[in-house]
C-alpha cells in the first residue's frame, strides 16, 4: 500500500524527501465567515499536496502523498484525479492499487470517488480484472447486500470486462439466501436482459415465470417477485393476458388466505388490459373481504374496493384508480349515445 502507518505520525515537514518543498496553505481570505478547524496533521498534508499539484510533481513522493490525503478524506476528487495522473506518468502497479480501494472500501464502501477510481484501473486492466472485480463486489454484498455503488459497478464489469458465465447461478444463490433482495432480483432481471448467451426474455420467459411463480408461492407477500413477473411482460402484454399460468397464480394466492395485495393489483393490470377472469376468480375476488362488494357489476371495481381497506398505504391511490374507472365507464356510455 503507498502509505505507511508509522510514516503518517512523522510530520511531512520532517521527511527528508519533503525538504525542498514549500507547502501552500489554504487560502480561506483575509476575513472567512465559518473557518474550519482542521487538525494540524490534516493542514499539513494538504499544504503538501497543494504545492506539489500546483508544481505537477508526477513523481512517487507525491503518488505516496496523494494516498495519505485520500486517507485522511475519501472524498477529496482533486486528489484522486491527480493521483490517476501520476499512476498514468509513472506507469504504476494497477494491481498494488487494488490494495488501496479494498482497505477504504471496507471503511466505506459507499464513496462516489473510491469506485469512480476502481472502474478506471478495472478499465485500465481490461479483461484481466473481471473475476478479481466481481470477487470483489461480492465480499461487498457480504456486508451490504444492496450497497448501490457495489451493483453498479457489477453490472459495469459484466458488460465491459465480461464474466457472465456463472451471474444467473450466483443471482439464484443470493435468492435463496433472500428471496426479499430486491437488488439480487433487479440483477436478475439485468443478465436475462443483456447477457450475450441467454437469448433475452424471448427465449428465457418461460423458464422464468416458472421460477418467479414458485418464489411468489413461497413468499406471496414478497412485492420485489411480482414486480419482476410483470416487468417480464413489459414488452409483451398479449402474452401476459393470454397466460394462464398468471392467472392462475393470482387464483391460487387468493384462495391460500395469505396477503392478497400484490395478486389484487396484478389481476387489475390483467384486466385492464383485455383479460376475463373466469367465474371462480371472481368468487375468490369477492371472498378477500365480502362486505367490501358493492352493486357494480366491473369487478375492476370491487377489487379497487378491496385493495383501499387492505392496502391503507396506497388507499389514495387505489381511490383515484376506483374513480378512473368510472370515468372510464361513463365516457363509453356517452360516446355510444353520440355514435
Amino acid at each position: 500500500m503507498d502509505w505507511d502507518e508509522e510514516e503518517m505520525e512523522v510530520a511531512v515537514s520532517q521527511r527528508p524527501e519533503w525538504s525542498d518543498v514549500t507547502p501552500v496553505p489554504q487560502n480561506d481570505g483575509p476575513n472567512p465567515v465559518v473557518p474550519i478547524h482542521y487538525s494540524q496533521h490534516f493542514a499539513e498534508v494538504m499544504s503538501y499536496f497543494r504545492a506539489v499539484y500546483l508544481a505537477d510533481d508526477r513523481s512517487t513522493r507525491s503518488l505516496h502523498l496523494t494516498a495519505e490525503a485520500i486517507h485522511l478524506n475519501p472524498g477529496n476528487y482533486t486528489v484522486w484525479q491527480f493521483r490517476r495522473v501520476i499512476i498514468e506518468a509513472l506507469n504504476a502497479d494497477l494491481h498494488e492499487e487494488f490494495r488501496l480501494i479494498e482497505y477504504l472500501a471496507s471503511k466505506n464502501s459507499k464513496n462516489y470517488q473510491l469506485w469512480h477510481h476502481r472502474r478506471w484501473v478495472a478499465e485500465k486492466l481490461g479483461t484481466e480484472a473481471a473475476a478479481r472485480e466481481l470477487e470483489f463486489t461480492k465480499n461487498i454484498f457480504l456486508n451490504d447486500a444492496k450497497n448501490y455503488h457495489a451493483w453498479s459497478h457489477r453490472q459495469w464489469v459484466l458488460q465491459n470486462l465480461g464474466g457472465w458465465e456463472d451471474e444467473l447461478a450466483y443471482c439464484n444463490q443470493l435468492l435463496e439466501d433472500d428471496v426479499f433482495n430486491n437488488s439480487a432480483w433487479n440483477q436478475r432481471y439485468f443478465v436475462i436482459t443483456r447477457h450475450p448467451g441467454l437469448g433475452g426474455i424471448e427465449a428465457t420467459l418461460d423458464s422464468e415465470v416458472s421460477y418467479t411463480i414458485k418464489a411468489i408461492l413461497h413468499r406471496p407477500e414478497n412485492e420485489s417477485a411480482w414486480r419482476f413477473l410483470r416487468g417480464l411482460y413489459k414488452n409483451n402484454m398479449q402474452s401476459f393476458v393470454t397466460n394462464p399460468k398468471i392467472s392462475t397464480l393470482c387464483l391460487n394466492v387468493l384462495t391460500s388466505k395469505v396477503n392478497p395485495v400484490f395478486a389484487l393489483s396484478l389481476l387489475l393490470d390483467l384486466i385492464s388490459n383485455g383479460f376475463e377472469p373466469n367465474q371462480d376468480l371472481k368468487n375468490a375476488i369477492k371472498a378477500v373481504i365480502p362486505e367490501s362488494n358493492s352493486e357494480d357489476p366491473d369487478i375492476s371495481v370491487t377489487i379497487c374496493a378491496i385493495l383501499e381497506i387492505i392496502d391503507q398505504m396506497r388507499q389514495n391511490y387505489w381511490r383515484w384508480r376506483k374513480n378512473n374507472l368510472h370515468s372510464q365507464v361513463a365516457e363509453g356510455v356517452a360516446n355510444l349515445y353520440i355514435h
